[in-house]
């Protein structure tokens, strides 16, 4: 009886149960289970704590997670700074190359237009022309065989004239700057422009000097004057797109 009397009163102090719950097996010695919230005593309610499991910082993770995939490469920055630095070298030499080959076009112009003075004059009768009447410039040797002052400065025009056109493909636009700036933009689209002029009047001022249109000049000297001033026309067209180029940057 003494014993029954202890357990009675030790159950509700050290969470003994003599009936175990509903549906539970019984559990006859032990603490209770570590999931239970409440548990009574003497008649009041002992809240005991609840244990979860922690779960990652979502704000944390997903800030860092945001910032790898909408941040920008850690390279970008300087990989820009190194176009704009190479666009700048690249330019600084476009430059230059494009004064020198404005100027040599220059003189090549000035060249072609004084043998076509001497071979045509101002459209003269053959026997009126410079070279007939003994005033060629230069001297009667401008008259026949290879125009040497001319054909050097065209071949010298040509040699910079390609790798000032090619520096313009090379050089490396990051930020779009041609499509911000209007200058810029005719710049380009004078580019073409006296591109085709310097493949036309080349070729043609070749086709004269090798004789491509099988004519002869004691025959058929009107259409060698009629080819001779449309070679003279690109050439001096071609200087001015050259020069409109070179303005709208410079000025």
């Amino acid at each position: 009886m003494t014993s029954l009397a202890a357990l009675a009163l030790a159950t509700p102090i050290f969470g003994f149960a003599l009936t175990p719950p509903s549906g539970a097996a019984p559990m006859p010695f032990g603490p209770p289970p570590a999931t239970a919230e409440q548990a009574p005593m003497n008649g009041s309610v002992l809240t005991l704590p609840t244990f979860h499991q922690s779960e990652p910082d979502d704000d944390a993770g997903g800030d860092e997670g945001d910032e790898a995939e909408s941040g920008p490469p850690a390279s970008s920055g300087s990989d820009l700074a190194a176009q704009l630095r190479q666009r700048q070298d690249v330019a600084t030499i476009h430059r230059a190359f494009g004064i020198a080959t404005w100027g040599s076009m220059l003189v090549t112009s000035v060249l072609g237009f004084i043998q076509y003075y001497n071979l045509y004059g101002f459209f003269s009768a053959r026997e009126d022309t410079p070279c007939v009447t003994g005033s060629a410039v230069f001297g009667q040797d401008q008259c026949w065989g290879t125009p040497w002052p001319h054909r050097i400065s065209w071949i010298t025009t040509t040699a910079l004239y390609s790798a000032t056109f090619m520096m313009s493909f090379v050089m490396p636009d990051p930020l779009d700057a041609a499509s911000s700036n209007p200058d810029l933009e005719l710049h380009k689209i004078l580019r073409w422009m006296h591109l085709g002029g310097m493949v036309a009047q080349l070729f043609l001022g070749l086709a004269l000097s090798n004789n491509w249109f099988g004519i002869d000049r004691a025959n058929d000297f009107g259409a060698q004057q009629a080819l001779a001033s449309v070679h003279q026309l690109l050439g001096w067209t071609t200087t001015g797109l050259m020069t409109a180029a070179g303005a709208v940057l410079l000025f």
